[in-house]
């Protein structure tokens, strides 16, 4: 009997190192140099975003909590919530009870089986549940009451500590703390939030406006004002300081819809004009001093782009999606070039070498080769 399990351990030791070898490949392939690219054609040596089909063509997803290679889950219209576990071959529609109403834009997963999901709108429509099932079952832990507020994004530093950003009210933005994992929720003071600009909030688009890095760090997006901004807190949103990013702002359509942070100092800004047709030149930003200072790419993606995330392990590499295309940077961000012409809202990345796509008419996807 021991030797059957040690025989069963070794068999699912080798599939999952097999499993992780070939993700892995599939990533090295995006990231040889762009001049032997051009001669692999547009997926890079046969890497392509790989279809997984949801069965919910009605639905977009911008919520997206990729766990590993296996388990993934959506949230999106129609308070819909998607999980699989084996892949994307299959998906179980866990939504909460009675949320037909709502729009997840934002899914925070811990694992297979706990979660937290965000509602967005103005005053009860922002709502956040967590289930510790798997979606069998679930708790809604905030509902909002302020009829001025709508929440954004959500984002955890580790299993228990947490925050959600909404837009600003009496001129500065909201955020939310948890401190068990999502399960109860408290407004943060804002004395140490800066003055919003007019017209500034944040764009629930693929649940990146809120990003963190660390225990500690967490950046918010923003658009709609005069410029752009990156507002950084390094004490889990309590004391925030503001940087202007050079990409498209001056327009409630235009500003910052997505972060990535690679570690406390490296990160990236994409965004643009979401409207369909409109040009968004300058619409990707790096910075190397943890938000301080933001430097616009010199070769951005070709237009707005909602989503990014870092390539495992890579200090170079990372990806941005957006309704035109995928776009791909192997210099930290300084120059992308288009990898995919398929409309995906929302990326995501893990530490098993698997990376995430998610967005209209129910797509969902996994990079492979």
């Amino acid at each position: 009997m021991r030797r059957s399990g040690n025989t069963r351990r070794r068999g699912r030791t080798g599939r999952l190192v097999a499993a992780g070898v070939a993700c892995g490949a599939a990533l090295a392939a995006l990231t040889v140099p762009a001049a032997e690219a051009r001669t692999l054609g547009p997926g890079g040596g046969g890497v392509h975003w790989a279809a997984k089909d949801t069965g919910t063509p009605q639905v977009r997803f911008r919520g997206l909590a990729a766990v590993d290679r296996h388990t993934a889950w959506l949230a999106g219209t129609g308070g819909t919530v998607l999980r699989t576990t084996d892949g994307g071959s299959s998906w179980r529609n866990v939504s909460p009870p009675g949320a037909g109403d709502l729009q997840f834009r934002d899914v925070e997963a811990f694992d297979a089986r706990h979660a937290v999901v965000l509602a967005i709108g103005e005053g009860e429509a922002s709502r956040v549940y967590r289930t510790d099932d798997g979606g069998t079952t679930w708790t809604e832990s905030f509902r909002n009451t302020d009829p001025n507020a709508f929440y954004d994004c959500l984002a955890f530093f580790d299993r228990r500590h947490g925050l959600a950003m909404g837009d600003p009210v009496d001129g500065k933005f909201r955020i939310l703390s948890t401190s068990d994992g999502g399960r109860s929720w408290r407004v943060l003071p804002t004395r140490g939030m800066p003055p919003a600009l007019d017209g500034e909030a944040g764009f629930a688009a693929s649940g990146q406006c809120l990003v963190t890095s660390g225990a500690k760090d967490v950046w918010l997006a923003t658009g709609g004002g005069a410029h752009a901004r990156v507002l950084h807190s390094a004490d889990r949103g309590l004391t925030w300081t503001a940087a202007e990013a050079p990409v498209p702002a001056g327009d409630p359509a235009k500003g910052v819809f997505a972060l990535a942070f690679r570690d406390r100092t490296h990160g990236l800004a994409v965004g643009g004009d979401y409207r369909p047709g409109r040009p968004s030149p300058y619409a990707a930003a790096v910075t190397a001093d943890g938000g301080r200072t933001w430097t616009p790419a010199a070769t951005p993606p070709p237009d707005y782009r909602s989503g990014a995330a870092w390539l495992p392990y890579s200090r170079s590499a990372a990806l941005a999606v957006g309704p035109t295309g995928t776009d791909l940077t192997t210099d930290g961000g300084r120059t992308w070039r288009t990898i995919d012409t398929g409309s995906y809202d929302t990326v995501s990345c893990t530490p098993d070498l698997s990376c995430w796509a998610a967005g209209e008419q129910g797509r969902a996807a996994r990079l492979e080769r």
